[in-house]
């Protein structure tokens, strides 16, 4: 396939765009935060997105001097640190803001010029063939701009600055009452195959057809009234519906309900992106694997496979499947809550335009979809030579598969092969669920 450069070098310059906006709502007093425990602090990731494209398509695919091996060394992998000890300070190890943007001005300019006029789909380069290292730095900066919104959301709201024109949040919704369709027993075919697609990350291949029993699966994801229905049956308080690591966890950190959710006297609030708001009760809830796998088991149900998911999201009756749950039109604002529309879900049920050939609603946006299958390769999975640790780092049993996409979730990654995960207490993430049985 051949690199379109135009259309690449228009990518590269939206992503960078965007990060300018996200970095710029941040106060300038609190770019050495780290709002989420054991990640590194803000002014890490500033420096991380164009050091990547520099080290990654610059450096080890073209063999080229960087900008500055030093910086390049610092702002390497944006990789959750192990400890405290591993976190360098403001004030032993960060430089100033002014020295990490002349750097990431320099990279981008570097990056360009390689995009441009660069060899940079060279067929005898393995990290170059197929413009394999251009499309990871392409498709690395929009996930990071999502883990970045994880971040913000952590952020007390006189450290930020809410940006002007944002879409007004849609909070009176009612929530559907609680219904369930059966999806047949079918194929579906997880990953792709090598060469099917421009590009995908190395967990996605190769890509394998798998036969999936009929099942029954929730048309809407668990709401945050129906969590609440959990939450005041004492589900925190039953150690019998999560497993012995979760139900460690929750003690240890003192968990009571959805990181999302705060409370004050009798009443629930939502921590959102810009503003705290009186729960809304239609909104899908955002909670932990492990707060998912402990409400199905009370609700009777489990957590869908990564198999029912494709089969629920992309099978038709007829046996063939489809690109996207409503078939084969490119997403629009009129299928889901993706692609940076906004920074907090929507009323489920909200875009019925973007239901699967079964009625399923919004399997793509508005929340990832926590699926009970554990995170590893596919039988014969190889890493990648653009980025060899992305993913056989975390094929450790601790982590889960996620499908679908959240509002911050970019449109390039639509594709169904495309899997995210996360660790199973992390609670952070825009994920939600829906049950099956």
């Amino acid at each position: 396939m051949t690199v379109d450069r135009k259309a690449c070098l228009e990518w590269y310059g939206r992503n960078r765009e965007r990060s300018a906006r996200i970095f710029a709502s941040v106060r300038p007093e609190a770019y050495y935060d780290r709002p989420i425990p054991l990640r590194n602090p803000i002014c890490f990731y500033e420096g991380h997105l164009p050091a990547f494209g520099v080290n990654t398509l610059v450096k080890r695919g073209l063999g080229r001097s960087g900008v500055d091996s030093d910086l390049e060394v610092l702002f390497e992998r944006g990789i959750d640190p192990e400890d405290d000890a591993h976190v360098p300070t403001s004030g032993n190890g960060w430089p100033p803001r002014k020295e990490i943007l002349r750097y990431a001005d320099s990279a981008d300019r570097l990056v360009a010029e390689a995009i441009a006029s660069g060899p940079i789909d060279a067929p005898e380069n393995p990290v170059l063939a197929g413009g394999l290292a251009l499309y990871t730095v392409l498709e690395h900066e929009p996930m990071h701009q999502e883990t970045l919104g994880y971040m913000w959301h952590r952020l007390p709201y006189d450290r930020k600055i809410a940006p002007s024109g944002a879409p007004a949040l849609v909070v009176d919704g009612v929530p559907p009452g609680r219904s369930t369709t059966r999806v047949p027993a079918g194929r579906a075919t997880l990953g792709a195959r090598r060469g099917e697609i421009p590009f995908g990350w190395d967990n996605e291949f190769p890509g394998q057809v798998v036969e999936v029993p009929a099942f029954e699966m929730d048309v809407f994801d668990v709401t945050n009234r129906d969590f609440a229905e959990f939450l005041d049956a004492g589900g925190y308080h039953r150690e019998e519906l999560w497993s012995p690591e979760d139900w460690k966890w929750l003690r240890q950190e003192g968990i009571e309900h959805p990181t999302f959710w705060e409370r004050e006297g009798e009443r629930w609030y939502w921590r959102g992106m810009w503003e705290r708001l009186p729960l809304p009760e239609a909104w899908p809830v955002y909670v932990s694997h492990a707060e998912a796998s402990a409400y199905a088991r009370w609700n009777g149900k489990r957590l869908p496979t990564e198999a029912e998911f494709h089969r629920a999201a992309y099978g038709a009756p007829d046996g063939s499947e489809r690109p996207f749950p409503w078939g084969e039109a490119e997403p629009d604002a009129t299928r889901g809550n993706f692609d940076f529309e906004r920074w907090d879900p929507v009323p489920v049920g909200s875009r019925p335009a973007g239901a699967s050939a079964w009625g399923i609603q919004d399997l793509v946006g508005n929340g990832w979809e926590w699926t009970s299958t554990v995170f590893s390769g596919f039988p014969g999975f190889e890493p990648m030579p653009s980025y060899p640790v992305y993913s056989s780092d975390f094929f450790d049993g601790k982590h889960y598969v996620m499908k679908g996409a959240s509002p911050a979730t970019a449109r390039e990654l639509l594709r169904p092969s495309f899997r995210n995960w996360f660790r199973g207490n992390y609670p952070y993430v825009y994920a939600t669920f829906r049950c099956v049985r």
